[in-house]
C-alpha cells in the first residue's frame, strides 16, 4: 500500500469517528468504497454520501476534528482536507439526493481501522458510471473494479439504472465481450 493510500485511510479513520461522534448518518462511497469491498486501492479522495441537510453540520464535524473546508464550484458536494487528503462529502451525486434509503443501502463493513457504512458495489457501479460523458470516457479505472468485484454487483440492475447513457451502454457491453460478467446480461430495449 502506498503512502497516499495509508494518508487517505486515516483520513477514513477520522471522518467515521467524527460524523459519528455527532449522530451525522454517512456512508462511504466512491473508489474507497470499492477498495472497502476488496476492489483496488484508491489514491485519489475520499467519497461519503450525507443527506443534503447534513452536509453544513457534516463540515463543521471535521473541522472541528481539525480538518480545513474548502468552498467547491460545485452545488452537490461540499470538500474538506485532512492534510493534503480530499474528503467530498455528496449530498446530491448524479443529480440524485441522497436519502435515508439511499444510506440505508450501506452495510457495515471493516475499513482499515474502522467500522463504517459502505455502500454496495451496485450503487457504487452505477454512480461511477453516470458520470461517463464526451469529456470523461476513461475505462481504465472501472474495468478493475468490475473485474475485483463482478459477482457483488447486480448487473441487470446497473444496466437499467443506467439505460439512458450510451457511455454506460459502451461499458456494459465492454465488460459483457471481455467475459467479466458471471452471466450475459439481458439486452434491454432503447
Amino acid at each position: 500500500m502506498s503512502g497516499v493510500q495509508d494518508e487517505l485511510l486515516r483520513t477514513l479513520t477520522k471522518v467515521a469517528k467524527a460524523l459519528r461522534a455527532h449522530d451525522i448518518p454517512f456512508a462511504l462511497a466512491g473508489g474507497c468504497a470499492v477498495y472497502a469491498r476488496g476492489g483496488p486501492a484508491t489514491e485519489h479522495d475520499v467519497d461519503i454520501l450525507v443527506r443534503e441537510q447534513d452536509a453544513g453540520p457534516a463540515v463543521s464535524a471535521l473541522v472541528a476534528a481539525g480538518m480545513r473546508a474548502a468552498t467547491p464550484p460545485e452545488d452537490w458536494l461540499l470538500k474538506v482536507y485532512d492534510g493534503d487528503s480530499l474528503v467530498d462529502l455528496l449530498f446530491r451525486p448524479n443529480e440524485m439526493p441522497v436519502t435515508d434509503e439511499t444510506l440505508s443501502r450501506a452495510e457495515e463493513l471493516a475499513v482499515g481501522s474502522v467500522t463504517l457504512p459502505v455502500m454496495p458495489a451496485t450503487d457504487v457501479m452505477i454512480s461511477k458510471l453516470l458520470v461517463l460523458d464526451g469529456h470523461r470516457c476513461d475505462f481504465s479505472g472501472l474495468l478493475p473494479f468490475a473485474r475485483a468485484l463482478r459477482e457483488q454487483i447486480n448487473w441487470e440492475h446497473v444496466r437499467e439504472a443506467t439505460k439512458h447513457s450510451p457511455y454506460a451502454e459502451a461499458f456494459l457491453v465492454l465488460v459483457e465481450r471481455l467475459d467479466l460478467l458471471p452471466a450475459p446480461l439481458t439486452r434491454s430495449a432503447r
